[in-house]
């Protein structure tokens, strides 16, 4: 019966966000009252459940999200992207444009979540596809599988981040995690796969490509940019190999655990932004103040929806249907992973959203975690490679590639749908290679 209430919450999901289209936030909330209240809990339950899961998860990631859309918001607007992808395409050549444009996506990409970073990326790939003489899908497909990969694998992104917390994965080894089985996934995604689309016709929006191209003196310079960009993830990583190598009572390790944390490295590296994209390049601190507000701005609805996701879990947990999932899954063979994988799949083919089918797995799959033993961190890129699978035509980003790239609904299926899946596959062969290795 749990599993029965379960199944038409989430059909109750589909319908409010598909057919009635409806905000995925108040579906959410609506759905977890109703799974809450069918599964037996009394409404000041059901309330309480989705205040402890809002807060609980928002309480983690709030500084990360906001953070993060500050920093990437002020390397567009300094030019540090645009010297990140000119001086990486001026060192391969035309011939190898693809590739220096995946490798940009992949590097800005990690400070940006997936739609603002396509809106914000998408004007220079345009200028870049324009001046080469080249179709705009040869540097598009490529900046979309990064900006994929980056969402459902990378911290601090919100959605693995997020998971990382419903799941208490360590989030610098999620991240270390998540390169491994991202470099790979992007490469196949983007640059390879796009042999087989070269073919497809693509017409972009006249008048799109970037209304404000930099100049040599105004645009930071790349090492400037690239350390900025990375500062986050540095930090985090050299936190993670430090809880690896040095031992307990190091000094230095506490110190790198202190900078590692995902709070911190956001904060540290927005304070390195405000002098490498700001104030050290004599740009008005009003100005930059204007980019945080339109920073803000963007990704308001973007925490309301991981919050909402929080709330689900919560509900999902107190009411006894995570563990009634547990239950049914003991003894089972079937990997933790690829159930984690598949489940995230099927929520994103039905609901669209990819961080609604995260943060929905998260909560049905956390039993699993403490009774199998399974890593924890290699849940969080099983789920997040589910939640991207096949792009269907109920998210949102279908439609922006569709326009933006001026492609009908059969080729956008032929190109975005694929690059989507290619990359949700790769990433599960990602995590149960490292998991048949060991890696824990």
């Amino acid at each position: 019966m749990p599993l029965a209430i379960l199944g038409v919450g989430i059909a109750v999901l589909f319908v409010l966000i598909v057919g009635f289209r409806i905000n995925s936030f108040l579906s959410l909330i609506l759905v977890s009252l109703f799974i809450g209240r069918a599964e037996g809990l009394q409404f000041p339950q059901v309330l309480q459940s989705i205040e402890t899961g809002m807060g609980g998860t928002l309480g983690h990631l709030a500084v990360v999200v906001t953070f993060g859309a500050v920093l990437g918001t002020w390397m567009v607007n300094c030019g540090g992207a645009q010297r990140i992808a000119s001086v990486l395409i001026n060192a391969v050549g035309r011939k190898y444009l693809r590739w220096a444009i995946c490798l940009s996506g992949f590097i800005v990409g990690i400070a940006l979540f997936y739609e603002v970073g396509f809106v914000l990326l998408i004007p220079l790939v345009f200028t870049i596809a324009i001046g080469a003489g080249i179709s705009v899908l040869e540097v598009g497909i490529p900046m979309v599988a990064a900006l994929s990969v980056t969402h459902c694998f990378l911290p601090p992104h919100p959605g693995p981040t997020a998971i990382a917390v419903i799941y208490g994965a360590d989030v610098g080894r999620t991240l270390l995690y998540g390169i491994a089985i991202g470099i790979p996934a992007t490469i196949v995604g983007g640059p390879l796969i796009y042999r087989f689309m070269k073919n497809l016709p693509s017409s972009p929006p006249k008048g799109l490509a970037a209304n404000k191209v930099f100049s040599e003196e105004e645009m930071p310079s790349f090492a400037t940019s690239i350390l900025t960009a990375l500062t986050p993830v540095i930090l985090m990583a050299a936190a993670s190999v430090a809880n690896l190598t040095l031992p307990a009572g190091s000094t230095l390790r506490a110190v790198l655990a202190f900078t590692g944390h995902a709070d911190m490295a956001l904060i540290i590296a927005v304070a390195v932004a405000f002098f490498t994209f700001g104030i050290g390049r004599r740009i008005p601190v009003l100005e930059l103040m204007d980019g945080v507000n339109k920073a803000a701005a963007s990704i308001a609805m973007i925490l309301l929806v991981i919050g909402g996701g929080g709330a689900l879990k919560q509900v999902l947990i107190d009411s006894g249907v995570g563990h009634y999932i547990q239950m049914l899954m003991a003894g089972s063979t079937v990997s933790p992973y690829l159930l984690a994988w598949l489940t995230a799949s099927l929520l994103r083919i039905a609901v669209g959203s990819a961080t609604v089918s995260a943060l929905t797995t998260g909560g049905m799959m956390l039993p699993l975690i403490q009774s199998t033993g399974v890593s924890p961190e290699l849940m969080v890129l099983a789920t997040g490679a589910g939640s991207v699978i096949a792009g269907p035509p109920n998210d949102p980003g279908f439609w922006m590639f569709k326009e933006f790239f001026g492609l009908s609904v059969k080729d956008t299926v032929k190109s975005w749908s694929v690059v989507e899946t290619v990359v949700s596959f790769m990433g599960i062969g990602g995590v149960l290679a490292l998991a048949a290795f060991g890696v824990r």
